[in-house]
């Protein structure tokens, strides 16, 4: 067996959020843009993005008309992510299409036999295409929208398809401060397996909500994620107490410690203005990224957008590692 698959394996686990380790396709839950990033990166309310769709197609809109947007995100190693959206107003009574891809490419590997010997390298990459609708309930403030994906990974000479669909719901009031959303990701299938035995497609439940300060130009956003897996807190060997007689004991998470990994909170600055800035935590990323006895400040984001007419740069920090570090960028352009 060759040692490449091992490889691959484990930089799926360790790029990506640590919810399974037992799925196919994870690069489908990774964030795509720049502010969404800065956020914490699971915002659901975002409904002057054209990237929002990604996360929530219920926020395809007419206000997004035109508008084209590229991410790219150097994440670790040697692993590029990068993605790209675009919106269309057909008419009055087809509305607002929406269209994506996204390309993660993992970078190049050294292939080897079973007995260790070098037989040259390769790549891999994962590729996803989407294009989503949404819908107005007639005389309300409700939106509700879909997606629909295309996926294609490869991994040296093997390759694998699947299939997926996202659904959202989406409650949006020019009237009001506050705005609340649920999203159902990545509901799907393999249709083609690597070799013979297909894997299940990392879904996710989410439900999330803003609100904008009436006195203060700030914007809040929070997220419960990963709903369709209520325990994500697991003991953890290497956090654990000795007491006199030398016993050593595992210290179990408590049921509040399990709620807060749910959690994803981000504020953004001067949201509407031309310059904005912008922070999230994920509590999630970490807890399951801190280091015994050191501050890691892992799960902590920051960022900022500028917006000069027509065109929108973005721009955030991640924090993983003391030693690992992720940059995003966004470009975004008005075509109208």
């Amino acid at each position: 067996m060759k040692y490449w698959r091992f490889l691959v394996f484990f930089i799926s686990l360790t790029s990506f959020s640590q919810v399974g380790g037992e799925h196919v396709y994870s690069f489908l839950n990774f964030t795509t843009s720049a502010r969404q990033m800065a956020l914490g990166g699971s915002v659901l309310t975002l409904s002057d993005d054209v990237n929002q769709a990604f996360w929530n197609p219920a926020a395809i809109n007419n206000s997004i008309d035109n508008q084209f947007s590229f991410n790219y995100v150097n994440y670790l190693l040697e692993i590029n992510y990068l993605s790209a959206a675009y919106a269309y107003t057909f008419n009055d009574h087809l509305n607002t299409f929406h269209t994506g891809i996204t390309y993660l490419n993992y970078g190049t590997f050294i292939a080897a036999d079973e007995n260790g010997q070098e037989t040259g390298t390769f790549k891999a990459y994962d590729l996803a295409f989407s294009i989503g609708y949404a819908y107005q309930i007639p005389h309300s403030d409700f939106y509700i929208g879909a997606n629909a994906k295309i996926i294609n990974s490869v991994i040296e000479q093997y390759s694998s398809f699947g299939i997926a669909g996202d659904f959202g719901i989406l409650y949006f009031s020019k009237n009001r401060p506050y705005q609340f959303a649920a999203v159902i990701r990545n509901l799907g299938i393999q249709l083609s397996a690597y070799d013979q035995v297909k894997e299940p497609i990392p879904y996710q439940i989410q439900v999330g909500g803003s609100y904008r300060l009436e006195h203060v130009p700030i914007k809040i956003y929070g997220t419960l994620d990963n709903l369709q897996q209520w325990q994500l807190a697991y003991p953890n060997p290497s956090d654990s107490t000795t007491d006199l007689e030398g016993n050593s004991f595992e210290n179990s998470p408590t049921f509040f410690d399990n709620v807060m990994r749910h959690v994803v909170v981000g504020a953004e600055l001067f949201p509407d203005k031309g310059f904005s800035l912008r922070m999230g935590f994920n509590i999630q990323r970490a807890k399951e990224l801190k280091l015994n006895n050191v501050r890691t400040f892992a799960g902590l984001s920051f960022g900022f957008g500028l917006k000069v007419k027509r065109i929108r740069l973005n721009y955030a920090f991640s924090k993983f590692h003391p030693v690992a570090d992720s940059h995003s960028f966004s470009l975004g352009i008005n075509l109208n």
